[in-house]
């Protein structure tokens, strides 16, 4: 005989008589220990029994089956887990550290590697506010006076240009076409030409209120983008602004009868835009009636060494070899404190004191480097200071005494 299983007591069934078909029995457990068969006709005999020994009942001990999830549950596991866990953010928080301090330290070299970097910082023409906006509809803007066109400085690049007439005009100008704009130029009124900033388009929110502004005074204003900004073609560049500038202004002139004045508006990186075309002006004998300078700068490299973005690298060992250098490796220079010892036309330098972007120390520095140029010139200056903000005044003051401040300047 085979050996039995061990802890089990051999099986024996009775005589059943001829085969019957049955039904594999499948096994349940009784809560005696024994072994029952579900199939009805084998579910009156024993299968299997276990005998009974100490070590089957400890097994078939509820209270010792349920000891492990107790312990899962209450034991040192749980305890454990915390230390672990404050280890864990802490680590975590050195790897943040670690990778916060390795961009800072690789930024400066990548800027290095691509200089071309730097030169999107510096003219931001990829940052479009507002976003949502059609430049073809001045209208939605809220200029109802106001004509989009498109000229070509260059062959195959167009650029978008605003015309927005004095405001008196703005019921004569609804349902006009090009042409009849065109005509206004030859009316008796100024026309001003904007040169705007970085970042942003002609249709930027504080731009378009400084539209309105000179309009209600009685200007024509012509706004444009650059070059790579707003809708306008082509790649941004200190000699393509230079050379869009100077197309437009050369196109007024045509428009304008001779003896209309034509003032130059520069605001931010437009004021080193304005310098650079009012030279060329002078330099070929036909200089503008004025220049206006909103927030000037000396040159792009203080500027870029004073701007809130240089903080965290101003004191940055090489900060001059990795940031500055790079931006004179794109010829960007805008040297509107050089630039202003070429100009012989008025200059008007509007600055604000509190100015976070270009501060108020750089826009004195033009204006010493334009006192200076005056003493050799034997010209007269006048400086205003405390002038209140030109939006303020344009609320409060009436019509006469806004004209009477700006004929004042010029």
């Amino acid at each position: 005989m085979s050996a039995q299983p061990r802890g089990y007591s051999e099986l024996v069934l009775p005589a059943l008589g001829a085969p019957t078909p049955v039904s594999p029995p499948r096994l349940t457990d009784r809560a005696d220990g024994s072994f029952t068969s579900v199939s009805p006709a084998l579910s009156r005999f024993p299968v299997m029994r276990r005998r009974s020994s100490p070590t089957a009942e400890k097994d078939s001990d509820t209270e010792l089956k349920q000891r492990p999830a107790a312990g899962c549950q209450q034991g040192p596991v749980e305890g454990s887990m915390k230390p672990f866990r404050r280890l864990g953010v802490m680590g975590r928080m050195k790897r943040i550290m670690m990778v916060l301090l390795l961009v800072y330290i690789s930024i400066p070299f990548i800027i290095k590697l691509f200089p071309s970097i730097q030169a999107k910082l510096v003219f931001l023409n990829f940052v479009r506010r507002p976003y949502f906006i059609d430049l073809k509809r001045p209208l939605d803007q809220g200029l109802n006076h106001t004509h989009n066109f498109y000229m070509e400085p260059v062959m195959g690049q167009k650029i978008g240009v605003w015309h927005t007439v004095p405001a008196h005009m703005w019921r004569d100008s609804q349902g006009k076409d090009g042409d009849w704009f065109k005509s206004m130029f030859s009316s008796t009124h100024p026309v001003i030409l904007y040169l705007h900033g970085n970042s942003g388009t002609r249709g930027g929110d504080h731009r378009v209120q400084l539209y309105k502004v000179l309009s209600s005074l009685g200007y024509h204003v012509v706004a444009f983008d650059y070059r790579g900004w707003g809708d306008s073609d082509g790649y941004p560049s200190e000699g393509a602004m230079t050379d869009d500038a100077l197309f437009i202004y050369d196109w007024l002139k045509q428009q304008m009868g001779k003896s209309l004045p034509l003032y130059i508006w520069g605001h931010s990186l437009g004021t080193g835009v304005g310098t650079n075309l009012v030279k060329r002006l002078c330099d070929r004998g036909s200089p503008p009636d004025a220049l206006v300078l909103e927030s000037p700068f000396t040159n792009i490299r203080e500027e870029a060494k004073s701007h809130p973005f240089s903080m965290v690298y101003r004191f940055l060992p090489g900060f001059d070899w990795f940031f500055l250098d790079s931006i004179s490796a794109n010829n960007i220079c805008f040297t509107s404190d050089e630039n202003v010892n070429h100009i012989s036309c008025p200059v008007l330098i509007l600055h604000a004191e509190d100015d976070p972007v270009v501060p108020f120390h750089l826009g004195k520095k033009v204006q010493v480097f334009g006192v200076e140029y005056v003493k050799t010139c034997q010209s007269v200056l006048n400086v205003i200071s405390q002038l209140p903000p030109l939006f303020v005044c344009w609320e409060t003051w009436t019509m006469s005494q806004l004209k009477h401040l700006w004929f004042a300047w010029f």
